[in-house]
């Protein structure tokens, strides 16, 4: 294994401000990405509620059936001295993309490598988003067929938008599925174990996050990896007064999210999220469904569609009585990560970090500060094969993955053709066009009837001349089949309409290089002041 760093290009601004700790973006921070010590003398001062924590991340992870590191961790969260690293992402079918799996390796990485600067515990935390509901975004995965990328999608119906955390997950179906996509991958001496680990899982999960989880901790069995489930009712308890300090605060959440919101679009950073002052920023979950809660004009607590109706001293009795009705929204649910954990960083992808940028102010509502946020690490995997053919065609990594193979195969396909075919079809029709204007005048002049079939039959003979374009295309392709298949291959693998750790599931890598392969790059320390690597394997 062999890890390089590679510069990506045309990244969003506020992520290349980010990175280069711009004044202009890092005044919407507390801190710089790697100010740690000044974050520990935040934390000292703060209290939270680490017994209770504790047990209730004891009785969840144990039912994953964790492993011996991550209880050990968890033990360690009662050290009044000890922080954690934390990042999330949503449960997806066999982890999701690729960039979960990194995720969960920038967060195991940090983590060690500030225990070791700072010499006290520090945690990894993964966060599961289990009151997420949109299941089409999470039932799938894509793998590579010939010269496309194939979604495979489990086929459970879902009819209701219910939080993942309390979709069961249908065994028969799940466990067909995984034959299928399976039986797309070239079998290896690791494809039976993967099956069966993978069948293991399964059997012992009821929901997709029960599945998610038991996963995570296979393939980072030795890396003491906590996982929280932020649907889980037993975490909705512990959140019970943050809940009601989020009710009692909303309008100044809300108007300081706009506030920054404003200020950023000013300073030309484009940030994807709905704001405004009536964002009630919770939802509240009703008949297995959850709704967005806003402020009408009453000051009620409504749903979109009217669904539901609070006054905010229902609303408060809602969080104390019944906490397992609420959850957060993407504004809301940092404020209680940070409530609930004593966060020396938080680990985000580029998406995670651009909205982050306006929550300053809510966690000043709050009376905290935002805690350090950390790009995670994004690597491209590139096995001997694939290096073999960039080199066959004198392709470098960073070409490959700032999409140029698209533009570097059709250079390379033009010059197998000489003459040139384009230029010289182009050539032939504005000379037929020429020679054919004569007798397009004669036709003009006699009738208009003739005219237009003069000017029919110059479309004739254009047609012509593109038909033989086409066909003699056609036949360079077939001529040059293995060859274009190859850079297929490579925009398929390397760059497939985006990064590859976008779109690219673990589990090809896995049934390649078997089940340790992600925990082999975890015991490598990246830096963190790389925006990308790649990993020849």
């Amino acid at each position: 294994m062999r890890i390089e760093p590679i510069l990506i290009q045309n990244q969003n601004k506020l992520m290349q401000d980010y990175r280069k700790q711009n004044e202009s973006i890092m005044e919407f921070f507390d801190y710089g990405i790697f100010d740690f010590e000044h974050r520990l003398n935040e934390i000292k001062e703060r209290n939270y509620k680490r017994d209770e924590l504790v047990q209730v991340l004891m009785e969840l992870n144990e039912e994953w059936d964790a492993p011996k590191s991550t209880i050990k961790n968890i033990e360690r969260l009662k050290d009044e001295k000890s922080v954690v690293v934390i990042g999330g992402q949503q449960a997806g079918v066999l982890t999701g993309p690729l960039y979960s799996v990194n995720k969960v390796i920038s967060i195991i990485q940090l983590a060690r490598q500030q225990e070791r600067n700072l010499g006290i515990p520090v945690i990894p935390v993964f966060w599961i988003a289990g009151e997420d509901h949109d299941f089409e975004e999470i039932n799938h995965i894509y793998l590579k067929q010939k010269d496309k990328m194939k979604k495979y999608k489990v086929n459970q119906r879902i009819l209701e938008k219910r939080p993942v955390t309390d979709i069961e997950v249908d065994k028969s179906i799940v466990s067909e599925w995984l034959g299928t996509v399976l039986e797309e991958l070239s079998e290896t001496e690791h494809t039976k174990e993967i099956h069966l680990l993978i069948e293991d899982c399964l059997k012992k999960s009821t929901t997709y996050v029960d599945f998610f989880a038991r996963l995570l901790f296979r393939l980072f069995e030795e890396d003491g990896l906590v996982l929280i489930d932020s649907g889980n009712k037993q975490v909705r308890r512990l959140e019970t007064p943050y809940f009601e300090e989020m009710i009692h605060k909303q309008q100044d959440i809300s108007n300081g999210v706009v506030l920054a919101y404003e200020k950023l679009a000013a300073n030309d950073y484009s940030v994807a999220l709905d704001v405004a002052i009536e964002n009630g920023n919770l939802f509240y979950h009703k008949d297995q469904e959850r709704i967005l809660l806003t402020r009408n004009t009453e000051g009620n607590w409504v749903g979109k569609q009217l669904e539901v109706s609070f006054k905010t001293d229902e609303l408060l009795e809602v969080a104390k009585t019944t906490p397992e009705k609420l959850s957060n929204n993407v504004v809301t649910r940092p404020l209680m990560q940070d409530l609930i954990f004593p966060t020396l960083a938080f680990i985000g992808g580029p998406g995670e970090i651009s909205y982050w940028a306006v929550l300053k102010q809510a966690f000043h509502v709050l009376e905290m500060k935002m805690p350090p946020v950390v790009p995670r690490l994004s690597f491209t995997y590139i096995d001997r094969k694939i290096e073999k053919t960039m080199k066959k065609y004198n392709i470098s990594a960073s070409a490959a993955l700032n999409g140029k193979v698209s533009a570097i195969k059709k250079d390379w396909f033009k010059e197998k053709i000489n003459p040139p075919l384009d230029e010289t079809v182009d050539e032939i029709k504005q000379t037929i066009t020429k020679a054919h204007e004569p007798l397009r005048e004669i036709a003009k002049q006699v009738r208009s009837d003739i005219r237009d079939l003069a000017d029919k039959n110059l479309a004739y003979l254009i047609r012509d001349v593109e038909f033989m374009r086409k066909r003699i295309t056609h036949a360079l392709e077939e001529q040059y089949e293995k060859e274009l298949y190859e850079f297929m291959l490579l925009e398929n693998t390397l760059y497939p309409e985006g990064l590859q750790e976008r779109v690219w599931n673990p589990l090809p890598f896995l049934n390649e290089f078997g089940i340790t392969f992600f925990r082999e790059l975890t015991d490598k320390d990246c830096s963190f002041n790389v925006e990308h690597f790649v990993v020849y394997i």
